[in-house]
């Protein structure tokens, strides 16, 4: 912005040095320069920091609930559910295009915000305070490959808005990304930290590019951006939604309700998987960990690595009844045999102390006593 620079510079000079020979006049002159779009090339940002009895004041954007998948939807809802009880009701603001349900509104604060819209969230970062700013917005694989020019803008614009908006008011941001965001090419068993990236999926593609320009801001405009990739997330507070992953939440459901579990996956399908209260524990650790302790912007997180025999021989400890059958679905096992096996997440463990409380064993019994099978257990028994 060359002629903005100039125009500033000249109003400046005449109000130091006025040609009438009055007595300059002394004014609070403001930077014109708002954004990584206007900024110069030695631009310096950073975080905002606040005292340990202090809470941030916390945004997470969120865009079309029903584009996510049960387990990407589950993260979202148990996420700001958790920064609610961490940093407070008053201090975690969720944001979206669409009327929220009652008990979400009606659990703190909720405001319109569109990410395409930059004059929009700036208002909203600058009129509440906001210090972190955690962005879930985005259109998944199927729903993306569906409506690609929607995916772009959704993804990829609105994401370029929240790192500008982010950049130019030193806030912490968090952008998560997945293990979608490898590809056929990348090591899968384990895949380290940083290695070959070539999703197929416009999703993948733009997780790669979140993650790439996140790093990017951070080098060159100072800016606190940090970065998980999720593994499968398994719940008992969603329903499956038939993504890939999803099995590992249908099987619950079945084996409580009818004692029959069709697979949609090879038995030898192995997968990296967390069940959602490390996943939450971990964002929210990740987010809270001091700068200078992190060697890196992009985590992999991992807590177990499992396939579908597996856990189905898991549940059957529990209720050995249950009747397990394959059907594969090809697209689901080709996107599967796409990711990876096991996540090298040594990084984040080494960095931030990261560690997670729950293997396989742990995540059967949970699931089945949170789902309601203590009756069907007792019955077995």
């Amino acid at each position: 912005m060359p002629v903005i620079r100039t125009l500033s510079k000249v109003a400046k000079q005449a109000l130091l040095n006025p040609g009438c020979g009055c007595q300059p006049i002394t004014v609070a002159v403001r930077t014109i320069s708002f954004s990584p779009r206007q900024v110069t090339s030695d631009a310096s940002f950073h975080s905002v920091s606040f005292s340990e009895t202090d809470h941030p004041k916390v945004l997470i954007t969120v865009f079309r609930r029903e584009c996510f998948s049960s387990s990407s939807s589950c993260v979202f809802k148990c996420n700001f559910l958790f920064h609610r009880k961490r940093f407070g009701n008053k201090n975690v603001i969720l944001s979206d295009i669409r009327k929220p349900p009652s008990h979400v509104f009606y659990s703190g604060p909720f405001i319109y915000s569109d990410i395409l819209d930059y004059k929009n969230l700036r208002e909203i970062v600058v009129n509440n305070r906001i210090t972190w700013l955690v962005h879930y917005s985005a259109l998944l694989s199927a729903v993306g490959e569906a409506n690609v020019s929607l995916a772009r803008d959704v993804n990829i614009t609105g994401l370029h808005n929240i790192l500008d908006i982010a950049a130019e008011h030193g806030l912490r941001l968090f952008v998560p990304s997945t293990i979608g965001a490898f590809g056929p090419t990348s090591p899968r068993n384990p895949t380290p930290d940083l290695c070959v990236q070539r999703p197929r999926t416009i999703y993948g593609v733009s997780k790669v590019h979140a993650e790439l320009m996140g790093e990017y801001y951070h080098h060159r405009y100072g800016l606190d951006f940090r970065c998980l990739r999720y593994p499968g997330i398994i719940s008992a507070d969603s329903q499956p939604g038939g993504g890939t992953t999803d099995y590992a939440v249908a099987i619950f459901h079945d084996a409580v309700k009818t004692g029959k579990f069709e697979c949609n996956l090879k038995p030898d399908t192995r997968l990296p998987m967390m069940y959602i209260e490390d996943c939450l524990r971990a964002t929210v650790e990740m987010m809270e960990a001091p700068a200078d302790t992190l060697s890196m912007r992009t985590y992999n997180i991992n807590a177990m690595s499992f396939t579908p025999e597996e856990l189905a021989q898991e549940v059957q400890k529990q209720l050995p009844d249950l009747e397990v059958t394959y059907d594969i679905d090809q697209v689901r096992q080709a996107i599967a045999d796409s990711w990876p096996m096991n996540f090298d997440d040594s990084n984040a463990r080494n960095d931030w102390g990261w560690k997670h409380d729950y293997d396989l064993p742990e995540l059967v019994q949970t699931m089945l006593n949170y789902i309601g099978s203590d009756s069907r257990i007792a019955q077995t028994n």
